[in-house]
């Protein structure tokens, strides 16, 4: 069994603590919290397992990877906290654990990460023989191994392109949703993560990966994006509301140029309400879902749509995320100490898990 702590539970810690709990091959040694309030409360507790686990959180660090776990699951933001996440992430390297996380969008492609991202972890794999996955839903398998997949079974394939279509309402990240994102500021507001250049920070590397995979050269990456606002104040469960006038859709897209045409492209059509900007695309049915379409002959178009506590779908994209991160940690260990993306690490069956609660 590989010890395996839990660094966060918030919206991904929840996740990562039933994944790692379910694993056949994993067992959860510890949990970190940065929230004292969650101090001593049992893991079980902290993930609506609805049972106790024996696992009580700590915010310890030093205790918990002087204990030498064999993988850590770093589930805290890098968001707005990319420096303390790489740091932290280094750390649990240095004590020689394999760490896997969503944190760091430019290591999704390592090979085209920022200087200041890779060295820094190249250097602590070096120091302390660990390693690192990095991967999420989208930036994640959303944008990597399922489009790549499923071009696999087209004859022709012109272009492929990568959706992730959402209401925004069901986030529970109230901070990231008004001010990373836009959502309920005035039009004129400048939302960080819509800055230009920013989206291709995040899900350009993704773009490479694929180009990498499919054996093309991009000419350029290409960002476009549109805004629309809100013709009625609506409110929502968890965030309030959000004014008439204000930003309420966004749709953006990371377009990988090939040949002087977009073929390889990551779009996002984000909302605060479904009666916000209708005439964009919609997913199937629920509040959300990723979409991958392959252009050509024949055309293919497939959706997931991914659901967990209580039928929510934010918490299934979550918790997908979660499950490639977590089912990957075995195969790691058994890897060699290095710094890994998607096409190094495969997607593998639920072995020993169909059937296990």
């Amino acid at each position: 069994m590989i010890s395996t702590v839990v660094w966060g539970t918030g919206n991904v810690g929840r996740a990562a603590i039933r994944a790692v709990e379910a694993h056949p091959k994993l067992k959860l040694a510890a949990v970190l919290v940065h929230d004292p309030g969650k101090v001593g409360r049992d893991a079980g507790d902290l993930a609506g397992l609805g049972h106790g686990l024996g696992v009580a959180a700590s915010d310890d660090i030093d205790a918990v990877l002087a204990s030498g776990p064999g993988a850590v699951v770093y589930a805290a933001t890098g968001d707005i906290r990319p420096d303390e996440a790489l740091a932290d992430i280094g750390r649990a390297i240095r004590a020689g654990a394999v760490v896997v996380t969503p944190a760091l969008y430019p290591l999704y492609d390592q090979r085209s990460a920022p200087p200041e991202f890779r060295d820094p972890m190249l250097a602590a794999i070096a120091d302390g023989g660990g390693s690192l996955f990095v991967s999420g839903v989208d930036p994640g398998w959303g944008n990597d191994v399922l489009p790549l997949l499923i071009s696999g079974l087209g004859t022709t394939v012109d272009a492929i392109r990568c959706q992730e279509i959402f209401d925004y309402s069901t986030y529970e990240q109230e901070e990231s949703v008004r001010y990373l994102v836009g959502m309920g500021q005035p039009m004129d507001y400048e939302p960080l993560m819509l800055a230009p250049s920013i989206p291709t920070m995040v899900w350009g590397g993704q773009i490479r990966l694929m180009a990498r995979a499919l054996d093309v050269e991009l000419d350029d990456i290409r960002e476009t994006l549109e805004r629309r606002a809100l013709t009625d104040t609506v409110s929502t469960r968890t965030m309030g509301e959000f004014a008439a006038g204000t930003q309420g859709a966004v749709r953006f897209e990371v377009q990988g140029i090939v040949g002087g045409e977009p073929r390889i492209v990551i779009e996002h059509v984000t909302r605060i309400h479904a009666s916000c900007a209708p005439d964009w695309p919609t997913p199937p049915d629920g509040d959300g879902a990723h979409r991958v379409i392959i252009e050509g002959r024949p055309r293919i178009e497939v959706t997931v749509a991914a659901t967990d506590e209580g039928e929510n779908r934010s918490a299934g994209g979550n918790a997908t995320a979660v499950g490639r991160l977590v089912g990957a940690i075995d195969w790691l260990v058994d890897a060699e100490p290095g710094l890994y993306d998607a096409l190094d690490v495969p997607l593998r069956p639920a072995v020993g898990r169909l059937g296990r609660k």
